[in-house]
Formats: C-alpha cells, structure tokens, sequence
C-alpha cells in the first residue's frame, strides 16, 4: 500500500516519521537557531494587533478616513491569510530556509516603509507587502523547528513554543503596541520589526543548512484557484464585519471564494504534484484537530477584539493600561505550555484538547456576566486567566495532532494550511461575534452587546469539546503519539 493510499485511509501500519530524509542539518548552536525561529514567528503574529492600540494616532498623523482606517489591520490580515497556503508549498519546493529568509527580509523591509510612510496609500502598500512577506516566511517555520530537532522530546517542546508564539502573539502585539505609543511612537510599532528581522535572517542564514528541495513543479493552477479563492474568503469576513453580511461586494466575495475554492479541490484530485495533497485532510485525528483549532482561534480574536474596547471605553483604560490587562494571558499561556508536551507523553493529545475546549466555554460563559458595574479585578482577571488555561491545553495538542504523520515533502504545505485556518477562523470569529456585539448593543453601552456575543463564543466553543471528543472514541486516538524524528 501506498502513503497516499495509507492516508487516504488514515490506517498506514505505522506512523510517518515528520521529517525523515528531508532534515535540515542542526547547528551547532542549535538553541541560537531555534530562538531566531521562533523569533520570527511572533513577530509575524503580533504585527496584527501591534497597531490596534495606536490607530487614533495612525489615522491622525496620515489622514485615514474613519472607513479606510480599518485597511490598516485588514491589509495585512487579507494578504497573510490569502497568501497562506502559496508560501507552505513554496518552502517545500524550493527549500525551506531559503524561502523563510526572503520572506522575513521582504516583512522587515515593508515594516521599514510602514513605519516612514507619509500618507495613507503609502501604508496600506506597506501592510499589504508585510503580510506578502509573512505569508511566505510563516509555514516554514514548523517546518524548521521540527527538523532542527535532535528527538522527540526536544521536537516536542518545540511544538510547544511555537503555538506559545502564536498564541500569545496578538495579546503581546496589544502590550508593545501600547507601550510604543505611549512612551515613544505608533511608527516604532513597525519599525522595531526592521532590526529584529534582520537579526533573525543573519541567525538562520548562517546557523541553518539548507532542506533538500521537493522535486516536481508547481502546481501554478491549484496555486491560482487557493490564493484568489483564500484572498476572496478573507476580504468577505473582513468586508461582512465592516458594511454586512447582505451587501453586494460580501456575496459577491462569498460565491467567487466558493467556486475558487471548489475549482481548487478538484484540482488537487488530479494534480501530480498537488499544491496541498487532499488525502492527509482524512487523517481522522488531524481532520478533527484542525476544525477544533480554527474554531478556539475564532473565539479566541474575537475576544481580543471586543475586550479591548470594553477595557478602554468601558473601564477608560488608556492603550499602556489596556495592554497591560492582557499579561495574565500572556503569562499563562507562555507558563503552561512548557507543561504541556510533558502531558502530551502521558496521555496523548486528545484529552487536552477536550479539557482545554471546554475551559475556553467556560470562561465565555463568565465573560458573559460582564456589565457596566464590572471591574478588571472582580469581572475580567479570572475568566481571563481560565481562558488562557483552555487556549494553552488546545493549541499545543492540536498542533500535534496536525503536523504528526506527515511524509517530509507535506510539513510546508500542511504548516501553511494550519496558519491559514488560523488566519480565516479569526477573521470570521471576529465578523461574526463581532456583529452580535454590535447589533445587540445600545449606543454608548460598550457593554450592552457583551452578553449575547460571548453566549455565542461559549456555544461554539462547545461545538469544538464535542469535535473534540471524537479524537477519543476512535481506537488508538487517546494513546500519546509516536512519531519519529
């Protein structure tokens, strides 16, 4: 039997090793390597918030209209999330740490432009090139972080850090971005990234040693259909949550990304080299990892995003202060996922990631008890702190679950697959719940719309624990993973 056909199946008689063959060489300072890795990493997810604090400032200094200041974070989500899937495919083809260097030198270059940029046109052109570069940089970086592993355990913790680097980049994304403008300027927001992104290309260039290409072409038709069909998806959530989900440009957007996306499924099916091979979607364990992980990731945005105007407008936060209020969920989440592997050994992924699912529904039934009367201490501290714990216990599992038994030449695509499920989830967490926050609200009572909105997070958060538990009714699904490096 074939790998295809094993996976086709999700039966192959033993599991794949992630990257056997195809490793990159581990340096010689290797902690060096991994750090610069990870590095990369939050600096491409905190770039999505680093700015929301300050956009007040951003629309004062470049005359923004009140409509075209949103494009400042949407540009980059748009282009990242669109681009996704493209840069996974091209780390595989053309080698991981030479598309991850371009990719990060490209984000720091337009990170330069955006910090200078002296009108509006000048920083949308910026944000949409920064999420370009971090499209291409992001998938491989999984991908480098396993294959710089000397074993298991070491690619585990890995694992860990990466998802810690994910997880908690938006929330440490508000903390900077909010000391930055407070104590110096908004442009340090992007302009920081320029040092730190070259500090990280000359780490890996020289510590890093080349993969081994992934021989075929490229598959340019699926890469066609996926970028137009991944780019349309994202501009209708972000376009639905602007102007409605009835307004002609939002449908209009919805059914070319659907038949974009129809198009490219067909494609792959036939393809010999395929942009993204369908059969390691039917991988039962990684199929239901996948849709857990992109609904926590939905709820999860959309929490960061109605939180930060209840804590500013409601308890008349400034933006330091506001930024600050996210460190318990920075903390948590940064201290409990060096935990996490170690559980992972002793019990496999599935349980943490039921138990992690259903404290995130917890927490959004507690966050719906949030009033006027509230404070940070009496009404926010604690629910935050148990969603952290949930975010912590699902993050690192299911990243497991979706990155296990993969055939080397699939780690990058698959890498890019996970992040643009991230990528779509949020925007579409964010229209959604954000839209119920709003239409249930009263004009000037910030928090009149909290409770039907976070009802809404909790039910589906408990749609991700009963996905959740399906990982541990199959046979074998409950046993920790035994994937060689």
């Amino acid at each position: 039997m074939s790998v295809r056909e094993e996976l086709r199946t999700g039966t192959g008689p033993t599991p794949l090793p992630s990257l056997a063959g195809r490793r990159v060489e581990v340096p010689p300072h290797a902690a060096l390597a991994v750090a610069a890795v990870l590095t990369a990493q939050l600096m491409l997810q905190l770039d999505a918030q680093v700015v929301t604090v300050a956009l007040p400032q951003v629309q004062s200094a470049l005359g923004f209209s009140a409509a075209g200041l949103s494009w400042v974070p949407n540009a980059y989500a748009l282009a990242f999330g669109g681009l996704m899937l493209l840069g996974g495919r091209l780390g595989d083809a053309f080698g991981r740490v030479r598309v991850f260097t371009i990719g990060t030198a490209l984000f720091a270059a337009a990170s330069l432009a955006a910090g200078l940029a002296p009108n509006a046109p000048t920083m949308i052109t910026a944000r949409v090139a920064q999420g370009v570069g971090a499209a291409i940089a992001a998938p491989s970086v999984l991908s480098l972080l396993a294959a710089m592993a000397r074993d298991e355990a070491a690619r585990r913790r890995s694992l860990a850090m990466f998802t810690a680097a994910s997880a908690i980049g938006s929330s440490f994304g508000l903390i900077l971005g909010g000391a930055l403008t407070a104590f110096a300027s908004w442009r340090w927001g992007l302009l920081i990234n320029v040092p730190v992104g070259a500090a990280v290309v000359a780490v890996v260039h020289r510590l890093v040693r080349e993969s081994a290409p992934v021989r075929g072409r490229v598959d340019i038709a699926g890469a066609v259909t996926a970028t137009l069909g991944s780019l349309l998806l994202v501009y209708g959530f972000i376009h639905a949550a602007e102007a409605g989900w009835a307004t002609v440009p939002t449908i209009l957007a919805f059914v070319l990304a659907a038949v974009l996306l129809v198009a490219f499924v067909l494609i792959e099916q036939r393809a010999a080299h395929p942009l993204l091979d369908l059969t390691l979607l039917r991988h039962t364990g990684r199929a239901t990892a996948l849709v857990v992980m992109g609904l926590i990731v939905g709820v999860h945005f959309s929490l960061l995003f109605i939180l930060v105007q209840y804590l500013q407008r409601g308890l008349g936060m400034g933006a330091l202060t506001a930024g600050l209020a996210f460190l318990p969920l920075t903390g948590t989440i940064l201290t409990v996922t060096q935990f996490v592997p170690a559980v992972i050994r002793r019990v496999g992924p599935a349980r943490p990631l039921v138990a992690g699912s259903v404290l995130v529904a917890v927490s959004f039934v507690w966050f719906a008890q949030l009033d006027s009367g509230s404070t940070y201490g009496g009404g926010v501290l604690a629910p935050l702190v148990v969603h952290s714990l949930g975010a912590a216990l699902v993050f690192t599992p299911a990243t497991v679950m979706i990155m296990d038994h993969l055939p080397p030449e699939h780690t990058g695509s698959m890498s890019g697959f996970l992040q643009m499920v991230q990528q779509v989830s949020g925007s579409l967490g964010i229209a959604v719940i954000v839209a119920v926050y709003i239409g249930a609200g009263e004009p000037g009572q910030v928090a009149s719309g909290i409770a039907p909105a976070f009802y809404l997070a909790g039910v589906i958060s408990a749609l991700a624990v009963l996905t959740a538990l399906t990982s541990l009714v199959r046979r074998g699904s409950s046993r920790p993973t035994t994937t060689h490096s």
